[in-house]
């Protein structure tokens, strides 16, 4: 009779310790820059690699409205597509971010043609003071207005590891 509890309380601690684990490690992650940043926004999954080889891996939340590329200013979407990091913020709202160089030629010829902006400002950045309550639990609910974000934490680590002018894939 205390098999089934035993192993709920196994599987319970399993989970505990995989969600505040360092995701995916696979190199000491202080001793390489990365050169590449992949993020699946169906996994809502940052993965950063270095020499096609992931170094680290961070769950993410995205924009209020994730499924689909962003479209127009304004439609709380995160952008799908190749971009670079091209500026760092360290006076940000949300503790500290990088500046993804979005819009690309392709969103805006996209959005020439629909005559709509395709606003601007998207970043990797932290929760900041309002959301820092929220923890490793910041991913449980897309609330970014486009943006990426990461714990206070995670983001103090990643802008460590990313310089500017690393590329970054924002994927379906």
């Amino acid at each position: 009779m205390m098999k089934p509890v035993l192993t709920i309380f196994i599987i319970t601690v399993c989970i505990f310790i995989l969600k505040n684990s360092t995701h995916g490690d696979t190199q000491n992650p202080s001793s390489v820059r990365a050169d590449y940043i992949l993020v699946e926004k169906a996994q809502k999954r940052l993965t950063l690699y270095a020499q096609e080889k992931p170094i680290k891996t961070y769950e993410v939340a995205l924009g209020r409205n994730p499924q689909g590329p962003k479209l127009a200013e304004g439609d709380k979407r995160t952008p799908e597509g190749r971009y670079i990091i091209d500026a760092r913020n360290p006076d940000s709202k949300y503790h500290l971010s990088l500046h993804i160089s979005y819009p690309n030629e392709i969103d805006q010829e996209l959005t020439r043609i629909a005559g709509v902006s395709p606003g601007g400002d998207i970043m990797i950045h932290g929760t900041g003071e309002e959301y820092a309550w929220m923890g490793k639990f910041h991913d449980v609910v897309d609330w970014t207005d486009g943006c990426i974000a990461v714990t206070n934490e995670e983001i103090e680590e990643i802008w460590s590891l990313v310089p500017d002018g690393t590329v970054i894939e924002i994927l379906p």
